[in-house]
């Protein structure tokens, strides 16, 4: 039985952010591994349905505009980087990282309407994130588990679920299916505590291991008798998943390290979401610390692997109903009334969202 700490399981009414492919929440996104934009390079691409272009200037840093040109609309991705701007190919007119226009070769007078929309970068874990916004309100999460340490990480290959991603998500919450799919016979308690004005939402579950079968009882002779696992989602856009934690070398008391992963997910178009695996480490000393850490991910990769075909099974044709949602379910109602509140960005494309956004410049 799943008894749930600070949670409520009273039903819903509406799901203006939840599920919904017409609406895209403020948050992180995804754009592409940093190696792909060297300096004084221009990319330009979609991220949740909208056309930017990226570019890293002399100075190292990336910017993010919309991708067309305000004169002609000109795919900017083809225009060339001049120190920290980038140039138009078609009449060379020049923009500043903040979207302003700063040059029109033919007249001197720069009207009011040659301007982007630009929107907050930051660069972490070996990619560049874009947020839909100018300014962002905190940076791309760190993982809960490892906030002030050094530790690396590993790209996993990235894949592709046939449902939104806030469906996907609830997949480290829902307690049945650890019995149902994957034959893991727990019953645990579920602490949720949720941070509005940082986008986070926390859940740490934790139970005893049953003692029935052959594999129960070795893995109860391996890890002890209680089991914990930490799931922190941030703005329903990354989830940071702790395995492994708490629990000890053969009951020793001896702790036994815990591994770590993240998962950023991306809309690519209706139906279909880009969920990129990231496994990190805490960083060690020597030799043998760099041996250790590289095993740790590599236990990581094999952790997710293990579960991953068959969860797959279940998201690949999927379309989430909400309605019949029983007590043991608290922690995907709490879920998904957490992604109600996130406020919505400019990306989104229905109208009434739109207009909680800032407005966008044309």
């Amino acid at each position: 039985m799943l008894r749930v700490k600070n949670a409520s399981t009273q039903p819903f009414k509406a799901m203006p952010v939840f599920n919904n492919w017409d609406v895209v929440a403020k948050a992180w996104y995804i754009a592409l591994s940093s190696a792909k934009l060297r300096a004084g390079e221009a990319r330009s691409l979609d991220v949740c349905g909208q056309w930017l272009v990226l570019y890293r200037g002399s100075d190292g840093r990336v910017r993010a505009l919309d991708g067309f040109c305000p004169h002609m609309g000109t795919d900017l991705g083809i225009g060339r980087v001049l120190g920290d701007e980038i140039r138009c190919f078609f009449h060379h007119w020049r923009f500043n990282g903040e979207g302003r226009c700063t040059n029109i070769p033919c007249q001197a007078e720069i009207p009011s309407s040659a301007r982007l929309q630009s929107y907050a970068v930051e660069e972490k874990y070996g990619f560049i994130w874009v947020y839909p916004d100018r300014l962002a309100p905190a940076g791309v999460v760190e993982h809960s588990e490892l906030e002030g340490e050094e530790f690396v990480w590993v790209h996993g290959r990235p894949y592709e679920r046939s449902c939104h991603h806030h469906v996907t998500m609830i997949n480290g919450i829902d307690p049945q299916h650890l019995r149902t799919v994957h034959g893991i016979d727990i019953s645990m308690e579920m602490d949720l505590h949720e941070s509005e004005r940082e986008g986070l939402l926390d859940v740490t579950l934790t139970g005893e291991l049953p003692a029935t079968r052959r594999v129960e009882r070795f893995a109860r002779w391996l890890l002890g008798p209680r089991y914990s696992y930490k799931m922190r989602y941030a703005n329903a856009s990354i989830g940071c998943l702790t395995i492994l934690k708490g629990v000890s070398w053969f009951g020793s008391g001896r702790p036994l390290p815990e591994l770590y992963m993240i998962f950023a997910y991306r809309p690519l178009a209706r139906g279909k979401t880009l969920v990129q695996p990231i496994y990190l480490a805490r960083r060690r000393r020597g030799i043998f610390g760099w041996v250790t850490s590289r095993l740790l991910i590599w236990l990581t990769q094999r952790a997710l692997i293990s579960l991953q075909g068959e969860d797959g099974m279940v998201y690949e044709n999927m379309r989430f109903q909400p309605g019949a949602l029983i007590p043991i379910d608290a922690p995907v109602a709490k879920f998904i009334a957490h992604v109600n509140r996130l406020e919505v960005s400019m990306w989104s494309r229905n109208g009434k969202a739109i207009e909680t956004g800032a407005p966008r410049v044309e």
